[in-house]
């Protein structure tokens, strides 16, 4: 990933023969390093098949837990969801431009729930419940389908997102890159410093320094930009990393809590519930659990 964190662009090319992607992977990511920060013309659907992670698209950041099915749309850029500590079964991917069947195909009138959709993806949306489990189910099968009926495949996937009322919008509040390119590099900057530091206690006055900015300015850009402060901000980043430490199983909770940046055992175990929703050993518990209930 680039130390700028300026989201990369991506060539995404069709197999011969074919007008969108279809990818399958069945074992976990092996990289060691934040998942690739990047952007592509293509609307792109992932299923991930269980597992914990982090989900960052546009200027969302959040994580997911067993499993996730998101949409993302054109030119929206986005971090990879998987890694060495994901823990996940498997992950599918469809990539197609939103033109892949001609330009008026989906101003048809039988298109406009998909066309809808579509319109809804360029916030990123992540779909929940059985809408989760059937869809990705329906995305695992059409790997192994014919060209032609991977094409109807494709389009049964998107009518059943279409009608779905279990989907979150991931950018509702409007926080889509589509800013300017100073404040592009800005985020980014601070986004890497924050990915580098955070077992650290950052100051407002050291990450300014860093943004170029005075400390209240610095304030007022980031909860624009983010939609939270800074300080929330940095504690989800050490939650999740937290999250992906208790998956292990090789630490205590006390550890963790200090291997992710918190001094004080009850400070963390606040912060861990009110992100959460779990302590961190209810957390531990039930990842464990899961795991055994699907050997």
């Amino acid at each position: 990933m680039p130390t700028s964190r300026k989201p990369a662009f991506e060539k995404v090319s069709a197999a011969f023969g074919t007008s969108f992607n279809v990818k399958f992977y069945n074992d976990p990511s092996p990289q060691e390093k934040p998942p690739f920060w990047h952007f592509h013309p293509e609307v792109e659907l992932v299923y991930v098949k269980g597992g914990n992670g982090i989900r960052h698209i546009g200027h969302h950041l959040s994580y997911y837990q067993e499993g996730d099915l998101v949409m993302i749309g054109s030119m929206l850029p986005h971090a990879g969801f998987t890694d060495r500590l994901t823990g996940n079964e498997s992950e599918t991917v469809i990539q197609f431009k939103p033109d892949c069947f001609g330009p008026e195909f989906f101003q048809l009138a039988e298109m406009q729930d998909i066309r809808q959709l579509l319109e809804l993806s360029k916030s990123g949306i992540s779909f929940k419940g059985e809408t989760k489990a059937k869809v990705g189910a329906l995305m695992e099968a059409l790997v192994t389908k014919n060209k032609f009926s991977k094409v109807l495949e494709l389009l049964k996937v998107l009518k059943d997102l279409a009608l779905s009322e279990e989907y979150e919008l991931l950018n509702a509040a409007g926080y889509v890159f589509e800013v300017e390119h100073s404040d592009n590099d800005r985020i980014n900057v601070i986004y890497d410093y924050v990915q580098k530091h955070f077992k650290q206690s950052i100051s407002l006055e050291e990450i300014s320094d860093i943004a170029n900015m005075t400390v209240p300015s610095f304030c007022r850009y980031f909860k624009r930009i983010s939609g939270k402060t800074f300080t929330h901000f940095v504690n989800e980043i050490r939650i999740m990393h937290a999250c992906k430490l208790l998956s292990e199983e090789q630490q205590s909770v006390s550890e963790v809590s200090f291997e992710s940046g918190f001094n004080n055992f009850s400070h963390f175990n606040r912060q861990f519930k009110e992100i959460t929703q779990k302590s961190p050993s209810e957390y531990r518990k039930q990842f464990f659990q899961i795991l055994k209930d699907e050997q």
